[in-house]
């Protein structure tokens, strides 16, 4: 008697993200084994990520040359103004996005400018450059639009201001740390005056005596609810009141856990996001648990993420936290990754949903004001958007977890794989599978016509209950050879259209008991 065909389904493919960390054997089938130039969605589909549109049309002066940071300021007025930094120059966006570079307007010779790995920071209508071995520099509008000068520059410059790595806008004035020779004092302005450094309420903070296991160098500031956040190599300080920097006090430590990366802090409104020697962590989550594991948001990608992290030069690892695309972004130049954590929602386990990309190759990260994600090229700023890479294809890859196919003791015999995807046009969607963890894969295409749109979009799938249309296809193809577990992976490029995966469907029969 011919057997029954068993149809088995992931009704949420890929909708825990990335697991390279824990045995394959034991992973749940919402977890993926490969998620290229993937997102996880809204509704919880893996999908495929943006692409990124060139801004401005030309180069001009920066050339075919990394953009080092991109800053935005905002002044009280609601301009606007995008700042960036390349080729040892600083530049602007003109309103019609035209690259213009900044000219030195201050009085004597120029500053030399060697490096492009500015940390920036916006106070009162003003932008200012800090940078190890370099004299401070801002932008002040009010003065200029198309020059910079050094801060020692500005009418009422006061003190000494630092050469610090480190610059933070935060309760109203500037904090700056790390000079060249001074690696644990924290300097800050007088109240919203980042050119007065040793009068009204300036001054310093030294922590050199006050770290938890003894000698460390401060890496990064941070601000969040009302406290100073230093954090060293291994090391976190906490202070509280640090509205009023005269009487704020230690308030808390941690001991084991640091930042290794300036540019990779970010603050989420709710939280503050940072990579330390153990991979991506939670500020909030940290300072509840200490040097507790459960605190690491890139638990399940921990041994990949470090291992590419340990080839970095940590000065060009750089982030963004997005909060109209939900992800925090950590790009790794050398090794030519991004790695992409959805924060819409953590994992039981307190972990992100974790996708990578290998395409894309930001050299910096900005989320702006209005919502935009712009992106540091060779030559060119970017914007997250579109289903291209500029004028490219890229290639979105999904391979699930191994499956279980039946009975432990029965071999199954595949028959026929079926895809729901939702968009993707006129092209075609290559479908992989292979067994008992063998990575010697068969394929075959399947293809993508022009759609029209659902009529009932997709409300029938428990998605939303009214939407706009979407064009749904469920594509299916026969296969073969046999198992006890399979793995599956769909694979296709992305030139213009986005297409993300809705429900899969493995269909088998039972075969002979082993």
């Amino acid at each position: 008697m011919s057997q029954a065909l068993q149809t088995a389904s992931v009704s949420a493919p890929g909708f825990f993200g990335l697991n390279t960390q824990d045995s394959p054997t034991d992973l749940s089938s919402g977890f993926a084994l490969v998620a290229t130039n993937c997102i996880i969605d809204r509704y919880g589909r893996v999908g495929s990520r943006k692409g990124w549109a060139r801004v401005n049309a030309s180069s001009g002066n920066l050339g075919a040359n990394d953009v080092g940071v991109i800053h935005e300021l905002v002044q009280s007025d609601g301009t606007l103004t995008i700042l960036f930094s390349g080729n040892n120059k600083l530049f602007k966006l003109d309103g019609s996005n035209a690259v213009v570079e900044l000219t030195y307007g201050g009085g004597g010779s120029a500053p030399t400018i060697t490096a492009n790995n500015w940390s920036c920071a916006s106070l009162n209508g003003i932008t200012y450059f800090f940078q190890t071995g370099h004299d401070p520099l801002i932008f002040d509008p009010t003065v200029s639009t198309t020059t910079y000068r050094r801060v020692s520059e500005k009418t009422g410059y006061v003190g000494t201001v630092p050469s610090g790595n480190i610059v933070l806008s935060a309760f109203g004035r500037l904090w700056s740390a790390n000079t060249s020779t001074v690696k644990n004092i924290v300097y800050f302005s007088d109240l919203l005056a980042g050119h007065v450094w040793s009068t009204g309420t300036a001054g310093s903070l030294n922590v050199d005596r006050v770290w938890p296991n003894g000698a460390d160098e401060i890496q990064g500031l941070a601000a969040h609810n009302g406290f100073l956040i230093i954090f060293g190599k291994r090391q976190i300080l906490v202070y509280q009141d640090a509205t009023t920097p005269s009487t704020m006090q230690l308030s808390d430590t941690v001991g084991g856990i640091g930042c290794i990366a300036r540019d990779s802090i970010q603050t989420t409104g709710k939280d503050v996001l940072f990579l330390s020697n153990s991979g991506v962590r939670s500020f909030a989550r940290t300072i509840v648990e200490k040097s507790a594991p459960l605190g690491d948001l890139s638990k399940n990608v921990r041994n990949d993420l470090i291992q590419v992290v340990s080839t970095e030069n940590a000065a060009n690892i750089k982030s963004v936290y997005s909060e109209t695309e939900a992800f925090y972004l950590l790009t790794l130049p050398t090794t030519k990754e991004v790695y992409c954590f959805d924060t819409r929602v953590q994992l039981q386990d307190g972990s992100f949903r974790v996708t990578t990309w290998d395409s894309i190759e930001p050299t910096c990260l900005l989320s702006r004001r209005n919502g935009d994600v712009l992106l540091g090229k060779n030559g060119y700023i970017g914007k997250y958007s579109t289903y291209q890479d500029h004028t490219s294809s890229y290639r979105f890859q999904y391979f699930t977890n191994h499956a279980d196919l039946g009975a432990a003791n029965a071999i199954s015999l595949l028959k026929r794989l079926r895809v729901l995807v939702i968009g993707g046009t006129n092209q075609y969607l290559t479908m992989k599978w292979a067994f008992d963890f063998s990575t010697n894969y068969l394929s075959d295409s399947a293809y993508i016509p022009t759609q029209g749109i659902s009529e009932y979009g997709i409300a029938q799938y428990n998605i939303a209950e009214y939407s706009d249309g979407v064009a749904l296809q469920t594509l299916s193809l026969p296969a073969n050879g046999s198992g006890k577990i399979v793995q599956t992976g769909y694979e296709t490029n992305i030139n213009g259209a986005p297409m993300s995966i809705q429900r899969i469907e493995i269909q088998t029969k039972d075969g002979k008991v082993s």
